[in-house]
């Protein structure tokens, strides 16, 4: 069965490489290249980590109070790379969710890379490519490899993306507060901050209102928006008329207000919305994105690398928008500092015009897992060291860590077993067999 042969794969024997075979690859071509060792592993060390919310996060889909995420330490034959993965304990807000992407990314993921002799992130991304779905562990896995790769380099993943600003714009988005004043000292708070962008979360029966108080209060001299993360529906006429009512506010966009498989009702919205609408969840691949604009169901395009599959889908995207002359910006999904770094050199990319969603880390944790990123005159500075351009910190790492899997793959199909050695304080103990 196709499930078996993933989640025990075998990696069949291999002939040993030619001298030219084995030379060290650059990230994206042979040329340049570093030598490599003809025989390699791989090791991945994958850590759960809960990290309390400042304030929690509400939405249409739930409250969030601790951000959990899996960090990724990978050892490969490139070098060490870090990434993160954001998923939740349970697929209540997305398909994906920890105990599944623990069980892909070592039991598929990894020893696709290895049986592949991965050497660059482009072919990392090729490969990884072949397995549908699970969009945020194959970014994760790619960006590790990403990490690697320009630290072996002695690049920044700004300047191996392509990217072309020191500084980048960010915004901020505010999750559904309790009242009306409590929504208006949030939105004072963060104005006072410099962010350039206020996005207010939204949600039937919370919506006109709101907007009306803020523009009352704050006037129309900075950038509003609004994210409904899918919360209205398309054959609603009630629904319609809240969304087109928005036009008088002065918005910069009204983002997913739709399901994210609904990209007809997105385009009927937009032939009677003057605000630009853009889209988030419905925004996967560059695929869906090409689609999304075909059907004029957008005029900004909010990308999450998480959600379409890594930083060079996420890449892709931003050229093909670029192409169309279509705003771009790059979104969060309160993600630690090692997304955020990466988030960074991704919106230095020159087609990205609009705010990131990036915010600094005061914004939601009190520990982070890397240096805190502070916010100046409403900008953040995009990482210059190699790879992240900061690394993590193994005392907060290790003091957020709920539990610990480590798997190691060899390349030349010799013995490898997953270990999943140490799970701590409430997480269960798991064996599975090599």
């Amino acid at each position: 069965m196709w499930f078996t042969r993933w989640v025990q794969p075998t990696c069949p024997p291999v002939r040993r490489p030619s001298r030219s075979a084995t030379a060290a690859l650059s990230l994206f071509t042979t040329r340049g290249a570093r030598r490599f060792r003809v025989s390699e592993s791989w090791r991945l060390q994958v850590r759960t980590v809960e990290l309390p919310l400042i304030t929690p996060f509400r939405t249409s889909r739930g409250t969030e109070r601790v951000k959990t995420a899996l960090v990724l330490h990978l050892h490969s034959p490139m070098g060490e790379g870090w990434a993160e993965c954001s998923v939740d304990h349970t697929p209540l807000r997305g398909a994906e969710f920890v105990s599944g992407a623990v069980l892909l990314l070592s039991h598929v993921l990894l020893p696709l890379l290895a049986e592949h002799r991965v050497r660059t992130a482009a072919r990392a991304h090729e490969v990884l490519a072949d397995v549908p779905g699970n969009q945020a562990a194959r970014s994760a896995l790619e960006l590790a490899v990403l990490d690697a790769a320009a630290r072996e380099q002695g690049e920044p993943l700004a300047r191996i993306l392509g990217g072309a600003r020191e500084k980048v714009a960010v915004g901020v988005s505010l999750g559904i507060p309790d009242d009306i004043p409590t929504l208006l000292a949030m939105v004072e708070d963060h104005l006072a901050q410099g962010y350039e962008r206020i996005t207010l979360t939204i949600e039937p029966g919370w919506d006109l209102e709101p907007l009306r108080a803020v523009r009352e209060r704050f006037g129309y001299g900075f950038s509003l928006a609004v994210d409904a993360n899918q919360a209205y529906r398309g054959d609603s006429r009630e629904h319609r008329e809240i969304l087109l009512a928005m036009d008088d506010f002065g918005l910069s966009m009204v983002e997913q207000p739709f399901p994210h498989d609904d990209l007809v009702a997105h385009a009927r919205l937009a032939e009677h919305l003057w605000t630009p609408l853009c889209l988030d969840e419905s925004i996967s691949s560059p695929g869906q994105a090409e689609a999304a604009l075909q059907l004029a169901a957008c005029s900004i395009i909010n990308i999450k690398p998480a959600r379409v599959g890594g930083y060079l889908a996420a890449r892709d995207i931003h050229d093909l928008a670029r192409r169309r002359s279509v705003p771009v910006w790059c979104g969060g999904m309160l993600e630690t500092g090692i997304s955020r770094l990466a988030n960074l050199a991704l919106a230095s990319l020159p087609g990205f015009e609009l705010p990131a969603d990036i915010s600094g880390s005061s914004h939601y944790f009190a520990r982070d897992l890397t240096p805190a990123l502070h916010l100046v005159d409403g900008q953040l500075g995009v990482p210059t060291g190699p790879g992240l351009g900061a690394e993590v910190d193994p005392e907060a790492l290790a003091a957020l860590t709920v539990a610990e899997v480590e798997v190691t793959v060899s390349e030349n199909g010799g013995e490898r077993g997953p270990s999943f050695g140490r799970m701590s304080r409430n997480a269960e103990a798991i064996t599975l067999a090599g």
